[in-house]
């Protein structure tokens, strides 16, 4: 495989690799044109690419390139480009934080139709929904719905302790891959009066904004802050959920990682590493002052000793994924050369929490109980990926680990994190679901949505009870919390007005009917999750909308994930729907049989009878189940499987062997309807004890070689093996020459490490740096850390010399100052630049009031009063250029405005630069202006 081949499925698979270039802070420049289109053969059908776009010439360096006309916050969402609904990729952000860049190879130009870029389900390139109303589906609807009983305990009601709060910053730490160190900042909130050692919950926050100044509109993402801006205080944001446990009798401590939000652009796996760091770094500290108590900052000292064997790992966002990748490190150390940490594990984590969490590596701990919480209106991580953390579980490991989701409806992302909270943070902040104006808003998602949107106190109280319910179950191990996560159906009254859903996979469930398995169907379909044909895919998002449980990264055709489709149009026996498995299965020792059960958003009453059938024939029906869809709209993702359970007594009256059962009806009951049966489970109530297996782990390494001359060389993905015993993980690799994405199967172990080749071509002209990707998924006994591996063939070529030629250099107001920039070699790759304003020699320089008002206020986003000289303006004024492989050359003008004032010449000097092939700024030419009063 060369990298020359990387092609446009391969690109969507790089989303594990680019996942963080995000922007390394706010955008801070407004392009002063947008990127040309190229004017060649390569432009898709129509003609020119839309504003904004840019596309590269033919062959292996081929870009598509996006400029921001406003600013792009720090979120924890990725940023998309789509040909309609079609993911290309994640780009990679430029410094600027307003160019995004993504390498297509070989996308043929026909696929670059409908281009868009999106993050969080949101258009970033123009206002608006991101789809039609779809055809079928039910609208939007706010019903009374009916009150879950209460269950026997409530875990959102304060305990019996005081609390005291405190803090502590310890010398900053670096991380690698990283430039500059990260803080080791805290806030702590623990029981006033308790006795002997108490748990442990630690906090971290996900991606925002770093630093702020009063009177800006949005936080920066610098690090550390410059002078006169503040750090945005986001480690703060928990305090209620921290004093809620505190006067449970639980030691908390909420870390601040903005030094890693600002440098995250600079991971391949979106910091998810170096937040694992960074909180075992702190789990060290913490280790250490239990030890010698003397040595603890006051804060620690002022709270009772904390009990590290029982650990609760809380993240938000991809501070979600940072605790499972530290969960994952503490039991099966990374490799040394990634961990900032790097020493011994002194603690024991009983389980995580998850609250609105990015899963961009897709491979959860599968023996370290979970609770992750889907908020039904996130308007940042809004494909609610993290479904993965409980339905990625299944099959790995034991199976002994409860992994619980909450989906909280009308929760949106930010407001789980007061200090992200508009009204309670000290730094701006808004509501990251935004109604597309006052005309068009979401009915369940709208601020003023009655029956459905949570006010920001009460999805924090939400939020802070279920967290309190996986601390109480995961680590005091009270079985009386179960019945909250695990699909019983039960409300914990202190989470208020919030409709909570939950299902979950492992503790006391066997497997039952797993359509991965690929079992037979009939009367329904086996479908794939992830399938680009909508006639094989479970959904078609352009029809039915997104589901979490089918959410894509990896590539947009991935086997082993199946769910049964169901689809009728009268209710009996004839609708009915058998699914058998290759083998028979057992129920035995299992009270119902649990089933996840999805029905489209906004449909009520959908009803099935389920019956089994043994191996000999005999049968048993178990009852009738009903589902409700969940509250849904354009923008929101709610297919989701509600858990329904009917009692297996039957299968004992009507002589059923209870360990082969072969086959599971469903006969709907409903008039008409569609349904996905997710999977099904022997279900008995209980909390076992999850004890972690010795499983191999996974790390797909990075490789960095010149590209050389001439002729193909055969480089490898590093790939590391580590742990214990053996297992299996698939592979995806790009198939050389094709568009399509291979995937194996292997079997690994310890000292057997599979061989990833990669062939990279050489040349002599300038180009980029070109990647070759494959990632890893965990299938049996494996877990998988870094599961994005590359090749880069880096750029070994000189640039071109540039030549600047003025075109109209010497010019009357109300004319435009234009130079022609080009080389005279050629090129395999745009080459993008940009001029900016230097203090000229001598003379009156050009200010801000003599530029044409327009352009400089809507193009470079640059105000023109107060008055002052060009070069004082610095780079936030930007004059753009982009060379085409093709035709390298180009013009760019500044516009020149005219007024009334008798003035002597004036004149404008700028510095030309332009990225080399790595995106590096390098200076090129210096050329002058000048301008004359109008005649």
């Amino acid at each position: 495989m060369r990298v020359p081949r990387m092609t446009a499925a391969l690109a969507a698979l790089a989303a594990l690799c680019t996942v963080a270039a995000g922007v390394p802070g706010v955008a801070q420049a407004q392009p002063a044109e947008p990127v040309p289109p190229p004017p060649s053969s390569s432009a898709p059908p129509g003609g020119e690419l839309p504003e904004g776009w840019g596309l590269s010439g033919e062959g292996p360096a081929r870009q598509l390139v996006w400029r921001s006309a406003g600013p792009v916050p720090l979120t924890g969402a990725a940023v998309g480009f789509y040909a309609g609904d079609r993911l290309l990729g994640h780009p990679v952000a430029d410094a600027d934080g307003r160019t995004f860049r993504l390498a297509l190879r070989q996308v043929r130009p026909e696929r670059l139709e409908r281009l868009e870029v999106r993050a969080g389900g949101l258009r970033l390139d123009e206002p608006g929904p991101v789809a039609e109303q779809r055809p079928g589906h039910p609208p939007p609807s706010v019903r009374p719905r009916a009150v879950l009983p209460a269950n026997s305990v409530d875990p959102g009601t304060p305990g019996e302790y005081g609390t005291v709060t405190g803090e502590y910053e310890l010398p900053p730490v670096p991380l690698p891959g990283f430039d500059t160190p990260v803080e080791m900042r805290a806030v702590v909130v623990a029981p006033t009066g308790a006795e002997g050692r108490r748990p442990l919950a630690l906090f971290l926050h996900g991606r925002h904004g770093t630093c702020y100044t009063d009177g800006e509109e949005w936080p920066t993402g610098e690090w550390p802050c410059p002078s006169g801006a503040k750090p945005v205080p986001s480690h703060r944001g928990y305090l209620k959920d921290q004093e809620l446990l505190a006067s449970q009798g639980y030691v908390t401590v909420s870390v601040s990682a903005n030094g890693i939000n600002s440098q995250d652009y600079l991971a391949k796996d979106g910091g998810a590493q170096a937040r694992s760091s960074l909180v075992r770094l702190h789990l060290a500290r913490w280790a250490d002052w239990s030890a010698d108590p003397a040595t603890a900052p006051a804060a620690v000292r002022s709270a009772p000793p904390a009990d590290l064997s029982k650990v609760l790992l809380v993240g938000h966002s991809r501070g979600g994924e940072g605790v499972n990748r530290a969960a994952m490190d503490s039991l099966y150390p990374p490799p040394a050369e990634e961990d900032g940490y790097g020493g011994e594990t002194r603690w024991t984590i009983r389980g995580t929490a998850h609250i609105a969490p990015t899963a961009f590596g897709q491979n959860p701990v599968p023996d370290v109980p979970s609770m992750t919480i889907l908020p039904g209106c996130d308007g940042d991580v809004s494909d609610l990926q993290g479904q993965v953390y409980a339905d990625a579980t299944r099959g790995v490991s034991r199976g002994a680990a409860l992994h619980s989701v909450v989906y909280l409806v009308g929760a949106n992302h930010n407001f789980f994190n007061s200090e992200w909270t508009p009204g309670e943070a000290e730094a701006p902040a808004a509501d990251d679901f935004q109604d597309w104006g006052e005309d068009n808003p979401d009915p369940v998602c709208s601020p003023t949505a009655a029956g459905t949107r949570l006010t920001a106190a009460q999805q924090h109280t939400a939020g802070a009870t279920y967290l309190a319910a996986a601390a109480r179950l995961f680590v005091e191990g009270d079985d009386r919390v179960r019945p909250l996560l695990d699909g019983s159906g039960v409300r914990a009254p202190s989470a208020g007005p919030a409709q909570v859903l939950t299902h979950a996979v492992g503790a006391h469930r066997t497997p039952a009917f797993l359509p991965d398995d690929e079992p037979a169907v009939t009367g329904g379909r086996l479908c794939r999750q992830v399938h680009p044909d909508p006639a094989t895919a479970c959904l078609d998002p352009a029809e039915d909308g997104r589901s979490p449980h089918f959410v894509w990264m990896l590539t947009n055709d991935e086997p082993g994930r199946h769910a049964v489709a169901l689809e009728w149009s009268a209710p009996g026996s004839a609708a009915a729907v058998r699914v058998t498995p290759a083998e028979p299965v057992s129920v035995a020792g299992a009270e119902a049989l649990a089933l996840r059960l999805m029905v489209p958003p906004n449909t009520t009453g959908t009803r099935f009878d389920v019956a089994l059938t043994d191996a000999s024939g005999r049968r048993a029906e178990l009852g009738r189940v009903s589902v409700d869809g969940l509250p849904g709209s354009e923008r929101t993702v709610s297919h989701w499987a509600r858990e329904v359970r009917v009692p297996l007594a039957a299968v004992a009256e009507a002589g059923l062997d209870p360990e082969r059962i072969e086959s599971l009806e469903l006969t709907p009951r409903s008039a008409s309807g569609r349904a996905w049966l997710v999977d099904s489970w022997g279900w008995r109530p209980g909390t076992p004890e999850a004890e972690p297996a010795a499983l191999t782990r996974i790390d797909l390494g990075h490789l960095t070689v010149d590209e050389g001359d001439s002729g193909v060389r055969t480089h490898r993905v590093p790939v590391r093996i580590s742990g214990q015993g053996s297992g299996q993980a698939r592979l995806f690799v790009p198939e050389p020459g094709s568009e399509d994405i291979a995937v194996r199967t292997v079997t690994v172990r310890p000292g057997d490490v599979p061989d990833l080749p990669v062939e990279v071509e050489g040349n002599t002209r300038f180009g980029s740096d070109l990647s070759q990707y494959t990632a890893a998924k965990a299938v049996s006994g494996t877990v998988i850390g870094s599961a994005s591996g590359t090749v880069t063939a880096r750029n070994d070529d000189p640039l071109p010399e540039i030549t600047v030629t003025p075109v109209a250099d010497r010019v009357a107001e109300g004319q435009k100052l234009t130079w022609r920039v080009s080389l005279d070699e050629e090129i395999d790759a745009y080459v993008l630049g940009w001029f900016r304003p230097v203090p000229v020699d001598g003379g009156t320089e050009l200010s801000t009031t003599d530029l044409d008002r327009t352009w400089l206020e809507d193009y470079q986003n640059v105000p023109a009063l107060p008055e002052r000289p060009l070069s004082e303006v610095g780079d936030d004024l930007r004059v753009y250029l982009a060379l085409p492989p093709d035709d390298p050359s180009t013009e760019v003008s500044v516009p020149v405005a005219v007024d009334e004032l008798a003035e002597p010449e004036e004149s404008l000097r700028l510095r030309l630069l332009v990225e080399d092939g790595s995106g590096n700024p390098v200076e090129g030419p210096l050329v002058t202006g000048g301008v004359r009063d109008a005649p």
